[in-house]
């Protein structure tokens, strides 16, 4: 199959100079190959009746394809589903041992390194905390947590390894003063270029994504994303970020900063208007616990594994979810969402308590002309970021761009 030749092989180049120009066969198989591949992730298994019926493809052509992908180890058949008349049907799904991939996010307290599967499953996972993220520091936590990894994989298993995806935190030089961190060592961030500093030391294709987009991207291809077609997301780490989707589609923006919803203007309980971040934000639970003389390194040491810290969490997910409504009604003042996903690198209990916070905190505003769209937790949880991460390589290499995934033609 043309997608997979070669172990670090991409997909094949069109031979046309002019983007807007016309296809030959190989660059349209390519294409009918991710897009068939694409139908099958969203829907969970498919049978090619399905295929060619959501695809547009003829009968024949899917049935080609599904042969090809299946040979190639991509697709495994499911057990047959018997009708009352004809031929019984035979739904495909996703191979998760097909392709594996790196994902990487990088926190302003921890970084976390995972393998995931082809379905978007973690196999293997590091975990590494630092008081404050520097350059070197992050490249040898990646370079090295790689080669720890692989080496617990077979020869088989490394050579169907995709890529590495790193989801980060733009502009993180501007962060140094809320981590406690000398503006001088944050500054090294500026001029430093994170792709190819670790594409220099391994040999898989790197890619980077903001680590918001990220979050809301693992969202779209494995959590909400089959239900919503349109939402704002919203992901709690030490800062609050999140993103877009419109259309069944990631919405990056100008900038690649769409949904970066940190900045958005809310009241404070003071009534002065601030910035989400300020509120809505793990790093504003930790000061609180640090105030109250509370150890709040257990917030670090696994994003599902809290403890209860009693009143101070309390506080905060209170004036979090305060803020967090407000942030939802000037979304869809301005969209018309049909929900708001909210997601953070806490245990289920903690998004819980935050998501019933927030639909009464709703309840309170002046909705008047407003659609109040479903709040819903999202699904994929704390390691959203690194999901998202790893997801990169594998829309890259072989599945549709989430501009056009999950859109039935």
């Amino acid at each position: 199959m043309s997608l997979t030749d070669g172990p670090y092989a991409g997909p094949p180049q069109p031979d046309v100079v002019d983007p807007s120009g016309g296809a030959n066969q190989t660059r349209v198989r390519a294409y009918n190959e991710r897009l068939v591949m694409s139908l099958v992730r969203r829907h969970g298994s498919l049978s090619k009746a399905e295929i060619a019926r959501r695809s547009g493809l003829s009968a024949q052509t899917a049935s080609v394809i599904m042969r090809s992908l299946e040979a190639d180890g991509l697709l495994v058949r499911g057990a047959p589903v018997r009708g009352r008349v004809g031929q019984p049907s035979i739904p495909m799904r996703l191979n998760p041992d097909a392709v594996y991939s790196f994902g990487v996010k990088i926190g302003r307290r921890s970084a976390d390194l995972v393998l995931m599967d082809f379905l978007g499953t973690i196999r293997l996972h590091l975990h590494q905390i630092h008081t404050y993220p520097l350059p070197e520091e992050i490249v040898s936590f990646i370079v090295g947590g790689i080669g720890k990894l692989e080496g617990q994989l077979g020869p088989g298993e490394r050579g169907r390894i995709a890529g590495v995806g790193i989801a980060t935190p733009f502009e993180l030089w501007n962060w140094s003063e809320e981590v406690g961190a000398p503006r001088e060592e944050m500054d090294r961030w500026r001029d430093f270029d994170l792709q190819a500093a670790v594409a220099s030391r391994i040999r898989h294709p790197v890619f980077l994504q903001n680590d918001g987009t990220s979050a809301c991207g693992a969202e779209l291809a494995f959590g909400v994303g089959a239900s919503y077609p349109d939402f704002v997301y919203f992901y709690i780490g030490s800062f609050i970020g999140g993103g877009v989707v419109i259309n069944s589609a990631l919405f990056s923006g100008r900038t690649g900063t769409a949904g970066a919803v940190g900045p958005l203007p809310v009241a404070g309980k003071d009534g002065k208007s601030t910035q989400l971040l300020k509120i809505a934000s793990v790093f504003v639970l930790e000061k609180l616990l640090r105030e109250r003389g509370i150890d709040p390194e257990p917030l670090w040491y696994s994003a599902d594994d809290w403890i209860d810290f009693g009143e101070p969490l309390e506080i905060w997910i209170q004036d979090a979810a305060a803020a967090l409504a407000q942030a939802v009604v000037s979304a869809v003042s301005s969209v018309d969402f049909s929900a708001a996903v909210i997601d953070g690198g806490f245990p289920p209990w903690v998004r819980a308590r935050l998501l019933a916070a927030t639909r009464k905190a709703l309840q309170t505003l002046d909705l008047q002309g407003v659609t109040v769209p479903d709040l819903v937790e999202g699904t994929v949880g704390s390691h959203a970021r690194a999901i998202g991460g790893a997801s990169l390589p594998l829309f890259s290499r072989y599945l549709l761009d989430t501009n056009v995934l999950f859109k039935e033609l």
